[in-house]
């Protein structure tokens, strides 16, 4: 990628000369579909609508600051499919996604700022320097825009899946544990969507495997 060196005002509280990049992600805990994680950059300053903690905000709410968020910034989306989390185990899986967020970031930054404390290796978000905040996503701002793209992003996903999927109703529950989804595997079985390393999933497929 090449830098893209423009005058911008990204977290005007750490730097008005350097090219900040929030990154964060979500979907660690559901059952079914991706982790999806996102690297934003917020170019134009985004004023006039909610800007916090993903978790923080309703569906309109998350809808609307998404649309002016793609608009404003430069946003790079990673995603890290069901079959990838079993294969790779939830800590490498989360990498990668923050890994592929960065690749597909038309804009390299100077610096990356992380939600959480989870320990992440260099690799991971290509050799650029970072650092990691415990609530982030409430605290720093380029932390909740990421969050908030990456948030919708799925959410839309799965709404998608849910389509494609219509026994399990993902544009309900968006793959998390609730008792609805477990109703519901129980009733239809494990889909290709699902994470048949996560516990609950894996009780489900053991218990429908024939007896010896």
């Amino acid at each position: 990628m090449v830098k893209t060196k423009q005058s911008v005002s990204l977290q005007p509280e750490l730097s008005d000369k350097i090219i900040i990049a929030g990154l964060d992600e979500v979907g660690r805990g559901p059952w079914a579909g991706p982790i999806v994680a996102c690297a934003y950059v917020e170019i134009t300053p985004v004023i006039g609508v909610k800007i916090t903690d993903s978790k923080k905000m309703n569906e309109a709410e998350r809808e609307t600051a998404y649309e002016i968020l793609i608009k404003s910034g430069a946003a790079g989306i990673g995603m890290v499919e069901a079959a990838e989390i079993d294969k790779l185990g939830l800590t490498k899986a989360n990498r990668l996604a923050f890994r592929r967020a960065l690749e597909n970031l038309q804009i390299t930054p100077d610096l990356v700022l992380i939600d959480g404390n989870d320990k992440v290796d260099k690799a991971s978000i290509l050799n650029i320097p970072f650092r990691s905040f415990i609530k982030g996503d409430s605290a720093i701002r380029a932390i909740s825009c990421a969050s908030i793209v990456a948030k919708v992003t799925r959410d839309r996903l799965m709404k998608r899946l849910a389509k494609k999927y219509p026994n399990y109703r993902f544009d309900e529950h968006k793959g998390y544990g609730t008792s609805l989804h477990r109703k519901l595997l129980k009733q239809f079985g494990v889909s290709e969507i699902h994470r048949h390393s996560y516990k609950p999933v894996q009780m489900l497929l053991q218990a429908a495997l024939p007896e010896d």
